[in-house]
């Protein structure tokens, strides 16, 4: 149940960074932060000030203290609703976002970049209910579209299916078998097309050994734990890419 979680802007209210931290922890794949295209772009993202942040809190209780329950952010971008003129995937939609700034071009879309709900709220419309509120809050600005391009959750467990193919995969009740994909469905969201690349994630084979627990003795593609995608490694030069892909859904 959501009764108790209380949805606002962090701009409003800035949390400590132990909050921050006991959201996120083990929440993503190590290598994470391996993205070099959004490694560069997202702290001048954060310094523009456009990003839109909102958490979800747990009021402090005599048994608890505060504590986030989820957050979720999104940039502003200038698109003209055509699917053919979407950025390539998340990274991309950084860097549009901070082209669009420097020219000062007048933004009318919200892109939702990522969302995050604690553990011992999943299941619970905890994270519809986080969503919900960044629309409404990307609306109150005057961004009229609202796109997002997903880590889709259960790919991982399909590595090998292109994501054209494991995006379009229905239950047999017909909603989508992919879970955030779903979550997303049942808040009204449109699958519009998939990307090959959202994000792309380069290090060396050393660091892919350490992240993956695996010793990668040869070149080639390579499945990992938690990747959307194989890992791709070359020996000779001494580095391992992963392309993981998404998914394109529009709720306005």
């Amino acid at each position: 149940m959501t009764d108790d979680l209380i949805a606002e802007l962090v701009a409003d209210r800035p949390r400590s960074p132990q909050q921050w931290e006991d959201l996120f922890a083990d929440s993503w794949p190590p290598y994470i932060d391996a993205d070099p295209v959004a490694a560069a772009a997202l702290p001048e993202v954060r310094a523009t000030g456009a990003a839109l942040e909102v958490a979800l809190t747990r009021p402090a209780g005599s048994d608890h203290d505060e504590r986030l329950a989820g957050a979720a952010w999104g940039v502003p971008i200038a698109w003209d609703g055509d699917t053919d003129h979407l950025p390539r995937g998340y990274s991309d939609t950084l860097v549009r976002a901070l082209a669009d700034h420097d020219r000062g071009t007048a933004s009318d879309t919200l892109v939702i970049c990522a969302a995050q709900v604690h553990p011992s709220h999943a299941r619970t419309g905890a994270a519809a209910h986080l969503l919900g509120h960044l629309v409404q809050a990307a609306a109150a600005r005057g961004l009229h579209r609202v796109i997002a391009p997903l880590r889709l959750t259960g790919e991982h467990q399909y590595p090998l299916i292109p994501v054209e193919t494991y995006a379009r995969w229905r239950r047999a009740d017909g909603e989508a078998f992919d879970p955030w994909l779903r979550t997303h469905e049942r808040m009204g969201a449109q699958l519009l097309s998939t990307t090959p690349a959202s994000q792309s994630f380069v290090a060396s084979v050393e660091q892919w050994r350490t992240w993956s627990g695996l010793a990668l003795p040869g070149s080639g593609a390579h499945v990992i734990e938690g990747a959307l995608a194989p890992l791709h490694v070359d020996l000779e030069e001494g580095t391992g890419r992963l392309d993981e892909p998404g998914a394109w859904v529009r709720h306005r």
